[in-house]
């Protein structure tokens, strides 16, 4: 007796695709990206897998492909949106130049000071800095997203050189008082912070 053909939808599924609304409904892509930064922030980069982030997300892991390529890709689309309001700095150079460095530093302190955009961002950093493929990731990011724009906003020579300067000294700040916690730094008066570093950053950006 001849065998029945099968359904070639029922072999894709036996290979795990999954069937019905959890194949692609509304938020599927949303859900995938949430549990992959969850994942890559508390397994770290290298601990993290397509088929890790698939189960946490209730997915098969071709639909984490599908929706996102390789691992690194997944990880440079929670980068992007961890690090979301951190882009629109380039904005808080328009205005007045004598306060250009002060509406700066405020706006990248006020993104750490608030627990709801300060958690994902940490989260994020720690995976970075613990991977070189991650870290290769987060610089491009960083550099085209941020520091590039920031630097096209300047009117002085060399500008994206004093951007980068002027980065390094409000991410190697965040770093202290939210991360490590040192003291006195950690528990510090936001707006003393911002007076006592606003000088030099103005000597990097004008």
């Amino acid at each position: 007796m001849p065998q029945a053909t099968p359904d070639p939808e029922s072999r894709t599924r036996r290979r795990g695709r999954p069937a019905g609304a959890r194949a692609g409904d509304a938020g599927t892509r949303d859900r995938i990206l949430a549990e992959a930064r969850t994942e890559f922030s508390e397994r770290g980069y290298d601990k993290t897998s397509i088929r890790s982030i698939a189960r946490a997300a209730g997915v098969d892991s071709a639909l984490v492909h599908h929706y996102f390529g390789t691992k690194e890709q997944v990880f440079a689309a929670a980068i992007e949106l961890s690090i979301a309001p951190v882009l629109g700095a380039p904005g808080a150079l328009t205005g007045d130049p004598s306060q250009l460095a002060e509406r700066l530093a405020r706006f990248m302190f006020g993104i750490w000071e608030s627990p709801g955009t300060r958690e994902p961002l940490l989260a994020i950093l720690r995976s970075a800095v613990s991977n070189e493929a991650a870290a290769a990731v987060f610089r491009d990011m960083v550099t085209q997203r941020l520091l590039l724009p920031v630097a096209g906003g300047l009117d002085v020579d060399r500008p994206e050189l004093r951007a980068q300067l002027a980065a390094a000294q409000l991410i190697g700040i965040a770093m202290l008082r939210y991360v490590i916690k040192a003291e006195p730094l950690a528990s510090a008066d936001i707006d003393e912070i911002v007076a006592m570093v606003t000088p030099a950053l103005q000597g990097y950006l004008t």
